[in-house]
């Protein structure tokens, strides 16, 4: 007989957990900050710590994924689960997007199509979630949903607290672009190089015969 992985002894105190992350989002099984801890199982976690709350993944329609949040919200509080879905996430960022020389901050779904529930899995909750207007599903192999792993919850959720918008352009390395600002205002020429974490772009300019680089924000440009 295979003899079972021996766990770390180690102390818990479901009432006074550790703190790994900064997030304070309700019913995240993260609270054991030991190497030997953080790479247990959630099955491994429940058998140590008690705590039967995990994050699954739901499948939706894409576009579909604010709907599907207020409908399960509304049926929790209608049918009294509270005691067993706790928190119902879109991941999201925020998404700086240029486009004609406009900058505008936009909400964008990190995994469209996808909505996290933190819950007790059980018959009775797993009705209530998998029947709400507009979920088609849970992830999961067969018919049993498979939690995230605690590791990937913290991806995730470090992902949506991240302080710096991520920068989208509309205009890519070797496309032509017309300088709207600065001294070279109205001349035409072709990117060169995409600097996303200075938001600079370089742009080869046909000046007095010849090609001269020329270093521009991203706002300075847009496509010709």
């Amino acid at each position: 007989m295979k003899a079972q992985k021996k766990l770390p002894e180690q102390p818990i105190e479901p009432e006074e957990p550790s703190e790994v992350t900064k997030s304070d989002a309700p019913g995240v099984p993260l609270s054991m900050d030991a190497p030997a801890a953080q790479e247990l199982t959630i099955g491994e976690y429940i058998e140590q710590t008690g705590d039967k709350r995990a994050w699954y993944v739901i499948h939706c329609y894409s576009g579909y994924e604010n709907k599907v949040r207020h409908n399960l919200e509304q049926r929790i509080e209608t049918m009294g689960m509270k005691d067993r879905i706790f928190d119902v996430v879109i991941p999201t960022q925020e998404e700086i997007e240029v486009k004609d020389g406009k900058r505008k901050t936009v909400e964008r779904h990190v995994f469209p199509g996808y909505v996290l529930v933190n819950m007790i899995l059980s018959e009775e909750s797993w009705y209530v979630v998998r029947n709400t207007p507009g979920v088609t599903g849970f992830v999961g192999m067969g018919n049993e949903p498979t939690p995230l792993r605690p590791e990937e919850v913290q991806q995730i959720l470090r992902r949506m607290e991240a302080e710096a918008p991520v920068v989208k352009v509309t205009f890519k390395i070797g496309e032509r672009v017309r300088i709207v600002d600065g001294p070279f205002n109205d001349f035409r020429g072709s990117v060169a190089e995409i600097d996303m974490e200075r938001t600079k772009v370089r742009v080869m300019v046909n000046f007095f015969g010849r090609e001269t680089p020329v270093e521009l924000d991203f706002l300075q440009v847009e496509r010709a």
